[in-house]
């Protein structure tokens, strides 16, 4: 006869959290440049220029470069966590 699935109340004691505070900063790295961008009226104008291009067009390609960077920093973080979570996972099931 199989093993009945786990409910919450028999799950394990060392089961980890969804919600994490790393967690919630990778989510803060991806919805910033989301939310920057979708707020239009916030920079479509022309001055200030920058070399002679419009601030709309400096302001997107500037967040082409945030983007990146903030992109780069949830992937580094989510795999550090990912590597934890493995590690606790292993040392936890011995």
């Amino acid at each position: 006869m199989p093993a009945p699935p786990e409910t919450p109340e028999t799950e394990p004691r060392s089961a980890l959290p969804v919600v994490t505070p790393t967690r919630v900063v990778v989510g803060l790295c991806l919805f910033v440049p989301f939310v920057a961008l979708l707020w239009v009226s916030s920079y479509s104008r022309t001055e200030p220029t920058l070399i002679g291009l419009p601030f709309f067009y400096w302001y997107q390609m500037l967040w082409v470069l945030l983007s990146g960077a903030l992109t780069m920093v949830a992937y580094k973080l989510v795999r550090r966590e990912d590597a934890r979570r493995r590690g606790e996972r292993e040392d936890g099931g011995r």
